[in-house]
Parts: structure tokens; sequence; C-alpha cells
């Protein structure tokens, strides 16, 4: 696993503060690994999830940092979106 992984869990698990996510979703981060968020949080992995968001290392942490609003990003192509859209928007609101 990725130190940008590794961190960016750490981080979205702080964010979260304990509390799950009613669905799963997948962060996709180009060349670094994948991040799921459940109902237990968030961790390392690739499973199958609900909705996927694709985005680059640089996109990802401008979000998580809260220096890009994530519907900003899906709207100017820096985030892609796969799957369920109203999850990405309920992810939207667990990332403000």
């Amino acid at each position: 696993m990725s130190d940008v992984v590794t961190e960016a869990v750490a981080a979205l698990n702080a964010k979260m503060d304990g509390a799950g996510f009613d669905g799963t979703a997948k962060f996709a981060i180009e060349g670094e690994g994948s991040i799921i968020i459940d109902g237990d949080g968030a961790r390392a992995g690739d499973d199958n999830a609900d909705v996927t968001l694709t985005a680059s290392t640089d996109v990802f942490k401008a979000i998580l940092e809260g220096e890009m609003n994530p519907t900003t990003a899906f709207m100017t192509g820096k985030l892609t979106v796969d799957g369920d859209m109203g999850q990405a928007m309920k992810l939207s609101g667990v990332l403000s």
C-alpha cells in the first residue's frame, strides 16, 4: 500500500469521526491504489462498490484538504464518477 493511500485512509477516518457511510464507495487514486468507504469507515481495498470515484493524487489531496470542491472537480473533468451518482453526492457531504 502506498503512503498516499495510507495517509488518505487516516484523513478520511478522521473526517468521518467514527461515523460510517451508508453504502459503499471506492476512491481510485491513479498510480497509488484504492480506498473503500463503507459502514465501517475508510480502509485500503479494491472491493466492488456502489460508486467509484477516480482522480489523480493531486486532485484527491486537494479535495481531501478542502482546497477543491468535489462537485467542481467532477464538472471540470478532474474527477470521474462511475456508478450510483446519489451515493457520490452523499459522499461529497462526508468530504466537506
